[in-house]
This record gives C-alpha cells, structure tokens and sequence, in this order.
C-alpha cells in the first residue's frame, strides 16, 4: 500500500511540473494546484482508476460523476492514462472506459475518446505517446493514434492514424506535413486543408489539359 502511495504521489508530482513548464499562463505552482481542473481531474481518475482495479463497485463511478461536475471532465475508471498528461482548460472533454492514452499526451478542451456504438470489449481508441489532440476534436472507436501524432482542431478521426503524421478534417485525413513550432507544439492556426490541397490539384490539371486542347 505504501508504495501504491507514493507511486502516486510522483505521478501527482509529474502532472504539476507538466504543466507548470509549458502552459505559459501558470504564474506559480499554487495557482497550478488551486486552479488547473485538468489536474484536479487527473488526480481523481487515478484513485477511481486504482478502485476500479481492485473491482470496487460504484464508488469509482461515484468518483467520476463528481469529477465531472466540478470540473467539466468526464474520464471513465477504467480508462488507461499514462504519466505526465496534460489536459489544458479541459471543459467538454469525454474520455470512454477502454480508453488508453500513452505518456506526455496533451489533451485540449471538448476533445472526445469515444466509441461508435454499442459493441463490447475494446471500443475506444489507443493514443500514442506525445501526442496532441487539439480543441473539439473527436476520436472514435478502436483505432491506434501513433506516437508523436498531431490531431488538428475539430477533426474526426475513425481510422488509424500512423506516427509522425499531421491528421485533420472531417472525416480525418493525414497531412504528411508536420505543422509545428520548433518546439513541436501543434500550430492550429497554420494547419493545411486537404480537401483545399486536392482541389488546388485538380485546378492545376484542369489548367494543363486546357493549354493542350488549345495547341491542338
């Protein structure tokens, strides 16, 4: 039990500096303590995560309702979340039971990890490692995002993703192009269109198939 404990208690301990070293608006690390619900959230899920475990019954789901209203996040107990996730602002997110998140993932607000019906067993998605799932976007079903994978802003992803890609629209498609600071983090005012790519294309075409009719 002790080493339960303090286990814990690092883990705690990773998702504080997370956060503290790369959201630019934490001033201090009280106000990371008192005033980050991602936090709060996460904390929670792993005491209802670690009751869920030993097959206690309600209390873990007691647990997350709670969470839910005081923070806006909903995180089932039998989802998987790895260390040193980041959920930034947080309200609106869902995360479905058979979930299962990777390290250093963040995680922005209204995102979805959810399923697709009413199937049983795994029906919600795998995330990578150091991945980015941006605001509203909406992962469905028992799919695998690899590692280091980029979710644009609104997307809907229902097929594997591979790692290193760039994935966004509705439905999403991967974008081979890393559209990042040189930090790595996820530029979501810079992220191409790939239906706007593929129509520019076929304008191009068009253009040529033009300049040939013409010369004949």
């Amino acid at each position: 039990m002790f080493n339960v404990i303090k286990r814990g208690i690092t883990k705690v301990k990773e998702d504080i500096k997370v956060i503290y070293e790369n959201d630019p608006a934490a001033k201090n690390l009280l106000e990371v303590i008192l005033c980050y619900p991602g936090l709060h959230a996460l904390i929670a899920h792993r005491l209802a995560h670690r009751l869920y475990k030993w097959h206690i019954p309600l209390i873990p789901r007691v647990i997350s309702y709670i969470t839910r209203i005081i923070t806006g996040i909903e995180i089932h107990p039998g989802a998987i979340i790895g260390r040193r996730c980041f959920i930034d602002h947080g309200e609106g997110i869902v995360i479905g039971e058979t979930t299962i998140i990777g390290d250093d993932v963040l995680i922005y607000q209204q995102v979805t990890l959810g399923g697709t019906g009413k199937e049983s067993g795994k029906r919600h998605p795998t995330i990578g490692n150091s991945v980015i799932l941006g605001a509203g976007a909406k992962v469905l079903g028992n799919i695998n995002i690899g590692d280091y994978v980029r979710v644009g802003a609104g997307s809907v992803v229902i097929d594997d993703v591979p790692e290193n890609s760039t994935v966004v629209g509705v439905p999403g498609r991967v974008v081979h192009r890393m559209v990042t600071d040189k930090n790595g983090v996820l530029m979501h005012n810079r992220i191409p269109d790939p239906i706007s790519c593929e129509i520019s294309k076929l304008k191009a075409e068009v253009e040529i198939l033009k300049k040939k009719t013409a010369n004949m």
